[in-house]
């Protein structure tokens, strides 16, 4: 009976619709964000764009996670879109390169929130055989956002200004807020807030289960580091006005493939799905490192986004396999403490390395390339280390 149960509820439905505004939220200023950096002095620093955002993301997931636990999935969800909200605001008014990496800052510590309860919250409403497949069609809603952000980042920015943009990311967060909020908390053992929730000791950081699915998630995301930091400098150099192209055809590709994605690591095992995943995305990079024209643009982008719609949907159902009911937030914060990790030491590599000289940026691209298929071997070695697929 269980696996007749459609997961297509009411409650999945808001949960998704939430994600994707949330996501088109702090996505669709990012294309626009070097540049804007540049005009205010601060080109040369263009890595910590995405690096700050993520160092304050991760630092955020232990909190997060126990909150996550203790207080409830909805106001985590909820804490996570006001910082959104507030941001989108704040941008407008900050016109120093220290103001703005400030900003960037505080607003890394959305998505150390949101996410976090969002994919505990998936777990306590979907059947367990059905994680993959709850989590890949969430992943492809959240990659919707990803893609329409963006593009309508861009498109703002170019018609109306750039401030128009921010304030419309707000209005995106607003709308994550009000559907959060009508939301059913899922927490059966729901206490209220209390200051000494943010004490963290240091057996609560790090869920020690779900490592081998963080290392996995570390290496692959630094590719993401690398895209958000160069991609745009990138596009425009090969004659992309809108620098959103890029993401719309890779969400595009990662929508697309999340329609079975999921199903199949249910059927046939997580560690098969990501050996192909991992394949793919190292391949999608190794792609624009060598590519030199738009066509080569978008093909890499479409490859990347299949490689990724195959491989999040099996790391994060891994995950929460590998993880205690009881600990489900702390396991998700600890994966995506190393997803930050992963993306932030991404784009310092590329941005440090970078420093505007156009022609590096291949060359980042494939090393890169080499990395994430350190996390493939990793795989391999836990996989005949512990003799068994799952």
């Amino acid at each position: 009976m269980e696996k007749r149960e459609s997961i297509y509820t009411l409650p999945f439905a808001l949960l998704c619709l939430s994600s994707l505004l949330f996501s088109a939220s702090f996505n669709m200023i990012i294309p626009e964000l070097p540049n804007h950096l540049s005009k205010m002095g601060g080109g040369e620093h263009k890595g910590l764009i995405i690096a700050l955002f993520t160092l304050t993301a991760g630092i955020s997931r232990p909190f997060s996670g126990k909150l996550t636990d203790r207080w409830g999935r909805v106001p985590v969800m909820a804490v996570g879109s006001v910082v959104c909200l507030v941001c989108g605001f704040l941008y407008p008014v900050i016109s120093s390169v220290s103001g703005f990496f400030l900003l960037r800052l505080i607003h890394g510590f959305s998505t150390g929130f949101k996410p976090t309860a969002t994919s505990a919250y998936v777990a306590d409403i979907i059947p367990q055989n059905r994680w993959g497949e709850a989590l890949g069609m969430h992943g492809l809603c959240f990659s919707i956002g990803g893609a329409v952000g963006p593009a309508i980042g861009s498109y703002i920015a170019l018609q109306y200004g750039i401030n128009t943009m921010f304030y419309s990311s707000s209005l995106f967060a607003l709308l994550s807020i009000v559907i959060v909020m009508k939301m059913r908390e899922t927490l059966a053992s729901r206490q209220r807030f209390a200051v000494g929730m943010l004490k963290i000791n240091k057996q609560e950081i790090i869920e020690w289960r779900v490592l081998p699915a963080a290392v996995v998630t570390l290496l692959s995301y630094t590719a993401y580091g690398v895209i958000l930091t160069l991609i745009p400098d990138w596009s425009e150099h090969l004659g992309i006005g809108n620098k959103g192209l890029f993401f719309t055809a890779y969400t595009l590709s990662s929508i697309a493939i999340r329609f079975f994605s999921g199903k199949v690591a249910d059927r046939y095992g997580r560690i098969r799905v990501m050996f192909v995943g991992l394949t793919i995305v190292s391949l999608a990079v190794l792609v624009l490192g060598l590519g030199d024209s738009i066509n080569d643009l978008i093909i890499g982008a479409i490859i990347y986004g299949i490689g990724t719609g195959i491989l999040s949907p099996a790391v994060n159902a891994w995950t929460i396999d590998l993880s205690l009911p009881q600990h489900r937030g702390k396991a998700m914060a600890t994966m995506y403490i190393a997803l930050e990790a992963g993306i932030g030491g991404g784009a310092m590599l590329a941005g440090y390395t970078y420093q505007d000289h156009i022609p590096r940026i291949p060359t980042i691209f494939i090393v890169n390339s080499f990395i994430i298929m350190c996390a493939f071997f990793y795989v391999l070695y836990w996989n005949t280390k512990n003799k068994e697929t799952r």
